[in-house]
């Protein structure tokens, strides 16, 4: 294991408005290495110093109402900031106004080892001049915002985390506590990191992206009346035969023409629409019954549950049958009736 000094001095710094997990999240995490570090070797110094900081110093009220102490953020006693972290929440939009923060946001970071920031506070970030030609991310709700408002950054909409250099920024609320393990792991080792994690019951290393998280179909509907009707008609048949030459003929069109027109009006072509479409539908079979993982696939238009796993991995980033675990709802479900348990050799282990 690395060695545990200096102690690093990590701080966050909020503003009213911000998102309470952003804050506390990634404190948790470094505050349980701390405790896990002591278990382990008590003799050792804990090896990391924790401060929560405003250009507003005292109680700051959090997006959720609740208060959180702050210090002031320009306090010239505080010791060498070693790990900035920004926090994001409703309130970023104001805080984007409040020169003071990001004067010090410039100011600080050259002087820290490693800057990162949750969610939204990568617009934080990006107003101080922190990420101009780097990679980054931030919530899926707000990736193309990010990128609109700050062109030089090049936005990744997927990654949990992203690092760039010495520049972390993660996507939404509880993926401060994935960044903080990566944190962690770097600095005290994969060991400790990983009995950080299954103190606080969460994953060392999430698979998958935030695809799995974000809402489907984001795609633009189509300004044309007659390709608006074709989407829905789309998205409640599935399961039928959605070729463009099909689809064409249900819109007068030629098959050229028809896919010009539906990717200049959608954005996407049309197989690239209709297999969001599928993979919306079988996410939702997923989550609301029991279905063989063959069964929603046909049921879904895949044919195959290797064609459904495929395009799981390509636009989620996981496999239905480890999308089906972590999302399935406790609601009732289709049953099944006895002798037809998931055969874990064949489409059901995927």
């Amino acid at each position: 294991m690395p060695s545990p000094t200096p102690q690093r001095h990590v701080v966050v710094a909020t503003f009213p408005g911000g998102q309470v997990l952003d804050i506390t999240g990634p404190l948790e995490v470094f505050s349980t290495a701390n405790h896990q570090l002591a278990e382990r070797s008590p003799e050792l110094p804990a090896p990391y110093s924790l401060e929560v900081v405003s250009t507003t110093p005292g109680p700051v009220q959090t997006s959720s109402g609740l208060e959180i102490g702050t210090r002031a953020a320009d306090d010239p006693a505080r010791p060498p900031v070693d790990t900035l972290i920004v926090a994001g929440g409703r309130g970023t939009e104001a805080a984007l106004q409040d020169g003071a923060l990001t004067q010090w946001i410039t100011r600080e970071a050259p002087r820290a080892r490693r800057v990162a920031s949750v969610c939204s506070g990568a617009f934080l970030l990006a107003r101080a001049g922190l990420l101009d030609g780097r990679r980054a991310t931030t919530h899926w709700r707000s990736c193309s915002e990010l990128a609109r408002l700050f062109p030089r950054i090049r936005v990744e909409p997927d990654p949990i985390f992203v690092r760039d250099g010495n520049v972390y920024t993660s996507a939404g609320v509880c993926a401060g506590m994935d960044l903080a393990l990566a944190l962690v792991e770097e600095d005290l080792g994969r060991d400790l990191a990983l009995a950080v994690a299954q103190h606080l019951v969460v994953f060392l290393k999430r698979a998958g992206g935030q695809s799995q998280f974000s809402a489907p179909l984001q795609s633009q509907l189509a300004e044309q009346r007659p390709l608006r009707e074709l989407q829905g008609w789309i998205v409640e048949n599935p399961g039928e035969k959605l070729s463009v030459e099909v689809l064409a003929a249900r819109s007068g069109m030629s098959p050229r023409n028809f896919a010009r027109v539906f990717q200049r009006e959608v954005g996407a072509t049309p197989a690239r629409w209709v297999e969001q479409v599928r993979v919306e539908a079988a996410r939702r079979r997923l989550e609301e019954s029991e279905e063989p993982i063959e069964a929603v696939a046909d049921s879904c238009g895949f044919g195959t549950a290797e064609t459904l796993r495929r395009s799981f991995l390509r636009n989620l980033g996981v496999a239905p049958r480890e999308y089906r675990q972590r999302f399935r709802g406790p609601g009732p479900r289709t049953s099944r009736p006895p002798g037809t348990e998931p055969d874990t050799r064949r489409g059901d282990e995927r």
